[in-house]
């Protein structure tokens, strides 16, 4: 074996990922899954499915192909090594990886339709030859990337990046099944549909989703404008004038805003239910209105940044502080301003607690998320849980387009207030 030194090459993270994928070979051999007693290797399915493959079922040969290649390559890179040929090795390593991860989602599908085993397979019924496979493949592309010295921490990422995509990507697909009903044990739905999105909005459903999502809408805009104005007037005030007692308002307003909102929950219902106004959208704006100043800090930390030789130069030339306030410090703040105006729009948009707590069994008032929540009940969710999936997206969509026209000016609002 060439144990010469080759630059942008490692030898050692070769040998490595050399290793695991002899034993990410050794894995295909052994019981991959286990049904009522019949046990499969990773190769007997590659085998038994080439021939008429259900859908996807290509997977397990592709598995088979790629687990032998890598170990090929492993062998004559080692004796022969180089850095292109390693970096062509890694991308093959990541193609296994990626194949292993899909397979836990679509091996249902799959086997299922194949009739190769006795029983309905689950995900608990994968045996230790993928489970390890799927470990050591991990591995090998680890050592395989190190060999190249290409960050390690793409794979970090890209896992990261998968258990962040999973949950979106399956609540999609929930939405658009076609099938009914709330547990099924496959990943990709069999029939797709759009019905679940139009009973949403249809005309004398049973699921008013139109009224809630505009009681959202209602809700979070006009929380959204009164927070935002006073949190804007309350930093301004704060982060220019010297009064007495301002430190300890500041400090007062800091350690209240650390305690958290539930605490005063049953307090704040019986006050409002005192007042009459109790089950309605105007006590939620109330409330998150109410205690909207004590959020100052962010907004005056990017007025602290803001010179103020220009209010000086404004009074010189006879402005009144609220014409500085609107004329000179509002222009000015708009990264900020956008930002607090996200901040209090998403905080109603998803909120649940409360509007629970206050609106009962009020279901024209009822928001969004308590409508959804509503729909998963015992007696519903069998019925409506693909729509309750389908008005999860629909939630979600608003939010995304607004934070993505809106992101440049989120994130310089964020950094100024860093630097304040």
């Amino acid at each position: 074996m060439i144990q010469k030194e080759i630059i942008g090459l490692r030898r050692k993270p070769q040998l490595w990922a050399a290793g695991a994928y002899i034993v990410v070979l050794i894995c295909m051999l052994l019981p991959f899954v286990t049904v009522d007693g019949t046990a499969m290797s990773g190769f007997s399915l590659a085998m038994s499915l080439s021939s008429d493959a259900p859908a996807l079922g290509f997977l397990y040969p592709l598995l088979a192909v790629l687990t032998v290649l890598l170990v090929a390559c492993g062998v004559f890179l080692a004796m022969k090594p180089s850095v292109k040929g390693v970096r062509l090795w890694t991308v093959i390593g990541a193609v296994e990886m990626v194949t292993a991860v899909i397979l836990l989602f679509a091996s249902k599908m799959i086997l299922d339709k194949s009739g190769l085993l006795p029983q309905v397979f689950l995900v608990k019924n994968f045996s230790v030859g993928y489970w390890l496979l799927l470990v050591v493949s991990f591995v090998g592309l680890y050592c395989a990337m190190e060999a190249t010295k290409v960050s390690a921490g793409y794979i970090v990422l890209s896992v990261m990046s998968v258990i962040w995509l999973f949950p979106i990507v399956w609540i999609v697909l929930t939405s658009l099944r076609g099938e009914g009903g709330y547990y099924v044990g496959y990943f990709i739905p069999k029939t797709f549909t759009l019905n679940n999105y139009f009973n949403l909005f249809k005309e004398g459903s049973a699921i008013p989703f139109g009224k809630w999502w505009m009681n959202t809408f209602l809700v979070a805009s006009v929380s959204c404008v009164l927070n935002t104005m006073i949190v804007l007037m309350t930093s301004y005030v704060l982060s220019r004038h010297r009064f007495s007692g301002r430190t300890l308002l500041m400090k007062a307003m800091m350690v209240i805003g650390m305690f958290p909102g539930f605490m005063s929950m049953i307090a704040v219902y019986n006050i409002l239910k005192g007042m009459g106004i109790g089950q309605s959208l105007g006590a939620l704006i109330l409330v998150n209105v109410a205690s909207s100043a004590m959020g100052y800090y962010i907004c005056k930390g990017f007025m602290d940044t803001v010179p103020k030789a220009l209010d000086e130069a404004a009074l010189i030339d006879g402005a009144t502080h609220f014409k500085i306030f609107y004329q000179i410090m509002i222009p000015m703040a708009k990264p900020i301003i956008i930002y607090q105006l996200m901040s209090a729009f998403l905080g109603p948009w998803g909120d649940y607690i409360f509007p629970s707590l206050l609106l009962g069994d009020k279901q024209s008032s009822y928001t969004v998320a308590l409508g959804l929540k509503w729909l998963t009940d015992t007696q519903r969710i069998e019925t409506y849980y693909t729509q309750f999936a389908a008005g999860a997206v629909m939630v979600s969509i608003p939010i995304v387009v607004l934070f993505s026209i809106l992101q440049r000016y989120y994130v310089e609002g964020m950094s100024g207030a860093v630097k304040g």
